[in-house]
């Protein structure tokens, strides 16, 4: 695991692009399969990519993927897809037709089948499971990533690539990309923000906190994780 922390969400989001941006640049005629998540912590990165990387972003070379869903529809405010659509999608030259999203508003295990059945054709095969260039995630206040949950520990060691979750609290169903193939992916990065993750990241990175978010780091050496002062209070980091 490497940390790195910054002043400010903006300087952290910042980063983390310039980091996106610079391992497409290292690879000019090879094609970006990224999985996006969504929540409040990446929306500010999504606009400042928007915004200020919009001209040097190769968008024809990324193909855009979800790592999870809320079961809603695309226009609801809960919807991963229409977040990350507004703040980013719809304001870069990305062609549509590389853009594949978790359809929410359908039946939820058709749906997790579905796109699994898509995931496995549009990205190649490696060690049993398809291989995405890049994930971005998240850490939820529990510890949760990819909407895999703290009792939901059986799907990071799932066959599957996309299975039905619930949130434990309000109960809503979400599709969710499972921990072997975020595992498998060549790049691993974890974008967290905001003192209301202090605790949590604190947790994981200084105490060993098993939850799903650790599980993940624990066995990837080269996750990187990207952090604000606010969120990485105390915790020792690389510059």
């Amino acid at each position: 695991m490497k940390m790195f922390t910054y002043d400010s969400c903006e300087d952290t989001s910042r980063a983390l692009i310039h980091t996106i941006i610079g391992l497409m640049m290292e690879c000019p005629e090879k094609i970006f399969n990224i999985a996006f998540s969504g929540g409040s912590t990446p929306a500010v990165m999504y606009e400042l990519w928007a915004n200020e990387f919009r001209n040097i972003t190769p968008w024809d070379r990324m193909r855009v993927f979800f790592v999870d869903e809320r079961c809603v529809p695309p226009t609801s405010v809960d919807s991963n897809y229409n977040l990350i659509n507004e703040r980013l999608l719809s304001q870069v030259p990305i062609d549509p037709l590389h853009v594949f999203r978790i359809l929410g508003e359908d039946d939820p295990y058709n749906e997790a089948i579905r796109y699994s059945n898509l995931i496995k054709r549009e990205l190649p095969i490696n060690h049993d499971f398809p291989q995405f260039d890049i994930v971005l995630l998240g850490i939820g206040a529990d510890g949760h990533t990819s909407s895999i949950f703290p009792d939901q520990k059986e799907l990071l060691v799932s066959k599957k690539i996309y299975v039905v979750t619930q949130q434990p609290v309000s109960g809503l169903q979400r599709i969710a990309l499972t921990g072997q193939p975020i595992l498998n992916a060549n790049h691993i990065f974890f974008l967290v923000m905001g003192a209301d993750k202090s605790k949590i990241l604190h947790s994981i990175v200084v105490e060993n906190k098993q939850c799903p978010a650790s599980y993940i780091i624990e066995r990837r050496a080269d996750v990187e994780i990207f952090s604000d002062h606010k969120a990485s209070d105390k915790i020792e980091i690389i510059q």
